[in-house]
């Protein structure tokens, strides 16, 4: 099947790779000259494991094409996958300003049956306003259809490749069975294939950030009160993660959510409420208790340091919003870099693949270290704000013998309170007792 996606940022990279690796004829389109240069060089500009790997396989077999031509892609595609970006405008809610851009670029050049299809997250109605435009454009009822991507970053090829489900929003049968055959090889282990309409489908995308970030921030809004009342978060969690009602998934306590995805679609969500009149006091709980959270750091810090952290040495473990990912956008790592030279600190900072990224946000302010260990010479303080594998099983006594305070901040909960009494460390982290600051 000949598909065009336009767009190539994370889901339209991942989607037109997978669905090229699954033997059809895939044509990626970008505006970026630069972009689409490097990738038909086999360069690809994001970190996603097995992603560059994939992608020349399936560009050395003819599988797999980029271009800046719309037209020549758009001509023979039967399906036009839409996976623009749609940023955070400043009131919340989500800007589409590139979406349609696209639909009236492409609109002169889409084939009679060809269909087109939204990847990129959007508000609710927009299939509609899309299929609208499109008449408008080109007199006749174009073919469009919703199917919202549920990747998670650093696992999105195995998302793409045996999801969990493939939500799609139609108006016809015939588009329903296109799009099933189309995602047919990735359906081998019976995951269910769920054709509703496209307000349906819109609307799913946007519940299921916002619910899993709602759990995020609630275990985190149950840590801070651990850490009041003398519980322990990890034993709480434990403790209703065996109840099949809850589970574990999304209940680890940290320093907030970030990303591309939860961020954003809870502030969009709460504003579509908004323009039809409906106010979500959960939706902006939730954000206002991850800001909140992106701070915990800062303020332990603040209190051990007793507000005095001109001059001192901070190591930094872990950049990017998660592990197996380069993103660093809307990073709580950030927000503790931003305090930290607010008060003079001295920074340095590691991160297996998201340093350059952090580099491009604050230049020469920072020290960036090749080794994870270069961050602990002379260190007042470590803090872990990624929980990255490198990090988890560190040599504790090279690392006391390299700082000058044996001090921890570990927003990931990485390691065990007795584990680190037992090696002398003074030990701040989530929801638990502080150790070895008696």
């Amino acid at each position: 099947m000949k598909i065009a996606v336009i767009g190539t940022g994370y889901v339209g990279l991942v989607t037109g790779t997978c669905f090229a690796d699954s033997g059809n004829d895939v044509t990626c389109i970008d505006i970026d000259e630069k972009k689409i240069a490097a990738l038909n060089n086999r360069q690809v500009p994001i970190y996603e494991p097995g992603l560059t790997e994939m992608v020349r396989r399936n560009v050395e077999a003819n599988r797999l094409h980029f271009t800046t031509d719309t037209p020549s892609a758009i001509e023979p595609a039967k399906i036009v996958y839409l996976a623009v970006g749609t940023p955070q405008s400043a009131d919340g809610s989500a800007n589409l300003t590139a979406l349609w851009a696209v639909i009236d670029t492409v609109a002169p050049y889409l084939g009679q049956s060809a269909i087109i299809v939204t990847k990129s997250t959007v508000p609710v109605g927009t299939n509609r306003k899309i299929f609208d435009r499109l008449k408008e454009l080109t007199g006749r009822e174009c073919r469009v259809a919703s199917n919202p991507e549920f990747l998670k970053e650093g696992v999105a090829i195995d998302d793409f490749m045996k999801p969990d489900r493939v939500v799609v929003g139609v108006r016809s049968e015939e588009d329903a069975r296109t799009l099933h055959q189309l995602y047919k090889p990735f359906l081998r282990t019976e995951k269910p294939f769920l054709v509703m309409s496209p307000e349906s489908a819109e609307m799913t995308k946007y519940v299921a950030n916002a619910l899993l970030a709602t759990k995020i921030s609630f275990i985190n809004e149950m840590a801070n009160f651990c850490e009041r009342m003398g519980g322990d978060i990890n034993d709480v969690r434990r403790g209703i993660g065996h109840d099949s009602r809850i589970g574990f998934a999304f209940l680890f306590p940290g320093v907030g959510y970030g990303g591309s995805c939860f961020p954003k679609d809870v502030r969009a969500l709460a504003s579509m409420g908004e323009d039809h009149g409906f106010k979500s006091s959960m939706l902006r709980a939730v954000d206002a208790v991850n800001d909140d959270q992106k701070r915990i750091i800062p303020q332990k810090m603040e209190a051990f340091f007793e507000g005095d952290l001109g001059g001192k040495v901070i190591g930094i473990w872990g950049l990017a919003f998660k592990p197996r990912t380069d993103d660093i956008r809307e990073a709580p790592a950030l927000v503790l870099i931003e305090w930290l030279l607010q008060k003079a600190a001295t920074v340095r900072v590691h991160d297996p693949e998201a340093m350059a990224n952090v580099r491009g946000e604050f230049g020469d302010r920072l020290t960036y270290c090749k080794r994870q260990t270069d961050v602990l010479d002379n260190a007042d303080a470590l803090v872990i704000m990624t929980e990255w594998g490198d990090y988890q099983r560190p040599d504790f006594e090279k690392m006391r013998a390299q700082m000058r305070k044996p001090v921890i901040f570990d927003g990931r909960n990485l390691y065990e309170l007795e584990q680190m009494r037992d090696r002398g460390f003074i030990y701040h982290s989530i929801g638990r007792p502080t150790v070895g600051n008696d």
